[in-house]
């Protein structure tokens, strides 16, 4: 088991300026961080990552489909194609950063809505376009981890059940899933067995508390979770995301409009030892 904290609680473009920072991340104990993708060339996560390389930092990529113009599920054509070439411009840059694998809602725009479940075309639509985009991940070494994220942030597919369903029929190496401890608290009726009923589907874990603060003082049942994760013989990251208002754009759109913690710090030091005495207990 490798411990990762998501950069998304400060920026979404890791660079030199970082390195204090990450230099404490490491310190605190971490294996690694998840590095935000949002813009940029493959030749700029290189860079990051030879820096984290130096610092002897893991790493995971993280990003979401941001505009309604690259929805892969669109009836429009065009769209879906900006959406896969989003996804597979997000693999290079991955593959360039050196990156275990990526992760986030990348079967819808974040923050779309079609004001109804989805229906059986957008799911063919969503295949053909993971089936490529899988193949070009497959080619490049990555593995994406499809997250189930809340109703009231995506409709694609909401609980842990419907989105292992859907990859499992896609059928593709290169297409797994994440489990998020803040989405299953919101829309699984058993969390921890949501993620057991689904852990051989699962390839990155999110650990985030109820309230999107430090994990460990709200209410997400963490012994039991650390629990169901190791007796699944689980071996890759726990990575906490956090968020606060350090990023107003970001802040807006995670809803954050008050602070969780007393200071960035409590967010990577507690949390680690959340995860850290967890596991061993577990």
């Amino acid at each position: 088991m490798k411990i990762g904290f998501c950069m998304l609680l400060w920026t979404t473009s890791v660079g030199e300026e970082h390195k204090g920072l990450l230099e404490d991340i490491k310190a605190t104990g971490y294996d690694g961080i998840e590095v935000p993708v949002f813009g940029g060339t493959p030749d700029d996560y290189a860079a990051t990552g030879r820096m984290l390389d130096d610092l002897g930092l893991g790493r995971t990529a993280i990003s979401v489909i941001p505009t309604p113009d690259m929805h892969i599920l669109s009836e429009n054509a065009a769209d879906r194609q900006r959406g896969e070439d989003y996804l597979k411009w997000l693999i290079d840059c991955a593959a360039a950063l050196g990156a275990d694998g990526i992760g986030g809602p990348l079967h819808q725009t974040l923050g779309h809505f079609s004001g109804e479940g989805t229906t059986e075309a957008e799911f063919d639509r969503a295949r053909e376009v993971h089936g490529r985009v899988g193949d070009h991940a497959q080619a490049n070494g990555q593995v994406i981890a499809l997250e189930a994220v809340n109703r009231f942030e995506t409709y694609f597919a909401n609980t842990q059940d419907d989105l292992c369903a859907y990859t499992r029929g896609l059928g593709h190496p290169a297409i797994k899933t994440m489990y998020d401890t803040f989405h299953a608290n919101l829309e699984e009726r058993d969390p921890v067995d949501a993620f057991t009923r689904n852990a051989d589907d699962i390839v990155h874990v999110h650990i985030s508390e109820n309230d999107r603060g430090v994990p460990g003082r709200g209410h997400v049942p963490w012994a039991e979770t650390f629990k169901a994760i190791k007796a699944s013989g689980y071996d890759r990251w726990l990575t906490i995301e956090a968020f606060g208002r350090g990023l107003p754009e970001l802040a807006a759109a995670t809803r954050v409009w008050r602070d969780f913690a007393e200071s960035p710090e409590a967010y990577y030091k507690d949390g680690y030892r959340c995860i850290r005495e967890g596991w061993d207990a577990a």
